[in-house]
């Protein structure tokens, strides 16, 4: 009888990487609420703090700490890896160690776990992004791009490509969810835009009516949730709102949610770039604290046509979007002052 219900109590056991922050948090509060047990990795007290109060149970440990991730994913079913360093400028190295060697030391370990039978990575829609480009309707065909100036989007390729080729159908499976830009309530990177705004660094890029693909914090955890038991291994899948817009109108709505007003200055793509990349020389060859308001990753984000054919995740993950744009920015609306 115990060993049955420990039997039953480890499929519904997973380990979540990155969990205190925006998108590991909202998938510890889902997972909890269908009957999982979670487990979240956390590398200090007050990351503890923060998953513990989303219902996971707190497991302390690094994504450098090889050790502390094997402990963590023995007796999970399922790994999530979640975790990331995200910013649109920094040293490579830090990219490098956070984002490939992490993600490495994460695959060890729950390889190493014969209970894991499916690591799940949360990806980058960035990973096929080369030179300035449109590109419309991108489907999973498209091969892994890397540009020594955009070190977030190449260290997620790489860490990909560890992910997919450690795939054992079978015995160890392994799949990528790849969002574009994500969006929701509490999102870091908003506060982000305002500060540029207020502090009047913020410009369109052109006219800002290029299109974009977006997804929501609930649309990218419900894809998540469905590559537990769907999707083949060692496949990455394109998911989004199922809906695309333009740059204005998506930060604009944003903006709008927490009564900033868009503002209207604007400058050419060709000139933005020139400014990008003098501005990160400056803050490279000086040392300068924080990061240039302006740089070629982020301009290779948002400067050209972006969006995504989301076919092969509707076949074969049974993903349809869960939360429409409407209802986020409802739900994300400022309050009306008293």
């Amino acid at each position: 009888m115990y060993q049955r219900y420990m039997e039953i109590f480890m499929l519904k056991t997973c380990l979540i990487t990155g969990g205190s922050g925006f998108v590991g948090g909202r998938l510890i509060e889902r997972l909890v609420t269908q009957g999982w047990h979670v487990r979240a990795l956390a590398r200090s007290e007050e990351a503890a703090r923060i998953v513990e109060s989303r219902g996971a149970q707190a497991v302390r440990g690094s994504l450098d700490d090889v050790n502390s991730l094997a402990r963590a994913a023995q007796g999970c079913s399922i790994v999530i890896h979640v975790a990331a360093h995200f910013k649109l400028w920094g040293d490579a190295a830090e990219f490098e160690q956070a984002n490939v060697r992490g993600t490495a030391n994460v695959l060890m370990a729950a390889a190493s776990a014969p209970s894991v039978k499916r690591f799940i990575q949360l990806g980058a829609a960035a990973v096929v992004m080369g030179d300035m480009a449109p590109m419309r309707h991108v489907n999973e065909s498209l091969p892994l791009n890397e540009r020594a100036w955009a070190p977030y989007s190449a260290s997620k390729a790489r860490s990909e490509a560890l992910v997919l080729n450690a795939n054992k159908n079978g015995a160890f499976e392994t799949l990528v969810v790849r969002p574009p830009m994500i969006w929701g309530a509490g999102m870091p990177t908003l506060d982000h835009m305002i500060e540029n705004v207020k502090a009047g660094q913020f410009r369109w890029v052109g006219d800002g009516s290029q299109a974009m693909s977006t997804a929501h914090v609930d649309n990218v955890c419900h894809a998540l949730e469905l590559a537990i038991e769907n999707g083949q291994g060692g496949q990455a899948y394109f998911i989004s709102d199922g809906e695309d817009s333009t740059l204005k109108e998506v930060i604009s709505a944003l903006l709008k949610s927490r009564a900033v007003e868009p503002p209207s200055a604007s400058v050419p793509l060709p000139v933005a770039w020139v400014l990008a990349s003098a501005m990160e020389w400056v803050w490279r060859t000086f040392s300068r604290r924080g990061e240039p308001p302006i740089t070629r990753q982020m301009l290779r984000l948002i400067g050209a046509p972006f969006t995504l054919d989301i076919g092969k995740a509707q076949r074969e993950l049974g993903y349809r979007p869960v939360v429409t744009r409407e209802q986020g920015l409802k739900a994300m609306h400022a309050p009306t002052p008293a």
